[in-house]
């Protein structure tokens, strides 16, 4: 029995119950720099849930996937959020899932327009950093896809204390249609 997942387009709105949509749409916005730069400001927190971690800037550079996309494992981070900004103009899958007793549910699954950035809260099942093509979402492209991530990390520089894993006994296909 396969399990099929339907790709939506990323909104505030329904992106909601998971954390945050980021982009310059909507925002808060004001003029710096002898007004040669507009600031969007506060778009998303970054928290931070005990005093055993700090807030770190990373850059992850991913390889694209190709659609359908079978989905087998999903992570969370209980003890602070985490932001995926890209830095070119692709799009990126985001699949999330609610959370029952430690179980997470049924994913959700979201497509990114070019330039927007997701920030998950705490605690919230995800699926791995999934890039895919600008100009064909079923087509990958040839070379990585890098990412600013904005996390927590432990004092000691590991996430051992903030990343749990979960593999479905039946994998989810991701489609378009």
């Amino acid at each position: 029995m396969k399990n099929t997942i339907i790709i939506h387009p990323l909104t505030p709105k329904l992106f909601e119950p998971f954390g945050d949509v980021i982009d310059t749409n909507n925002s808060d916005s004001f003029l710096i720099n002898k007004g040669n730069c507009t600031r969007h400001h506060s778009i998303s927190d970054v928290i931070i849930e005990d005093d055993a971690g700090k807030p770190i800037i990373s850059i992850f550079s991913a390889t694209p996937y190709s659609l359908p996309y079978t989905l087998t494992l999903v992570e969370r981070h209980p003890l602070g959020s985490q932001a995926f900004i890209p830095m070119h103009d692709n799009p990126f899958l985001v699949i999330v899932c609610e959370d029952k007793n430690g179980i997470p549910q049924t994913p959700h699954a979201f497509i990114t327009k070019p330039r927007q950035g997701i920030n998950l809260k705490p605690n919230t099942w995800h699926g791995v950093l999934t890039p895919l093509s600008k100009h064909d979402v079923l087509k990958p492209l040839n070379k990585s896809s890098d990412f600013l991530v904005i996390d927590r990390s432990d004092t000691n520089d590991t996430q051992a204390n903030n990343l749990e894993e979960y593999t479905f006994p039946q994998p989810y296909i991701i489609q378009t249609t």
